[in-house]
């Protein structure tokens, strides 16, 4: 019955004490020309060698001090900030390019914007010109609109 607590023991210990035992050893091995290797032994004829056991302690890695984590949600508020005011300027430019295109596919007559004149032609009437104003007003609207978002701070 002794034997059998005594191997258990040694079976619960050495699951505890595992993890902290299979932490391999690093040589850092500093060669005579100065060049450094890192490896799991040393390498032969180093000039220096250093060993160092990795701390493998249940501590974990923290990757920001407490100070820092209104310093970092600020900068995160910022970031924010910049993307929102980058997608407003990128919508703003999409829709300039959209109404210089529209403008300069509006430049064919439609249906309806000619009217015949005596001499068996033909010439634009209001309809199509009231259209060009309504398109070059579309692409200076764009324009502005681009602008006054470029000019607002991010």
């Amino acid at each position: 019955m002794t034997r059998r607590i005594s191997f258990f023991s040694c079976i619960v210990i050495g699951a505890l004490m595992g993890p902290a035992m299979a932490a391999q050893m690093l040589y850092k091995s500093t060669m005579p020309d100065g060049r450094i290797i890192y490896g799991d032994k040393p390498v032969p004829g180093a000039a220096k060698v250093e060993e160092s056991k990795p701390d493998t302690s249940k501590a974990g890695i923290q990757t920001v001090a407490p100070g820092d984590a209104a310093a970092l949600r600020r900068m995160e508020q910022e970031r924010l900030k910049r993307e929102r005011a980058d997608e407003r300027v990128r919508t703003a430019e999409k829709a300039l390019a959209d109404a210089e295109t529209a403008l300069a596919k509006g430049e064919e007559p439609l249906p309806g914007e000619r009217i015949g004149t005596a001499g068996k032609g033909s010439q634009l009437n209001e309809n199509y010109w009231k259209r060009q104003k309504k398109l070059k007003d579309d692409v200076e609207r764009a324009r502005l609109s681009l602008e006054r978002t470029r000019a607002q701070p991010r």
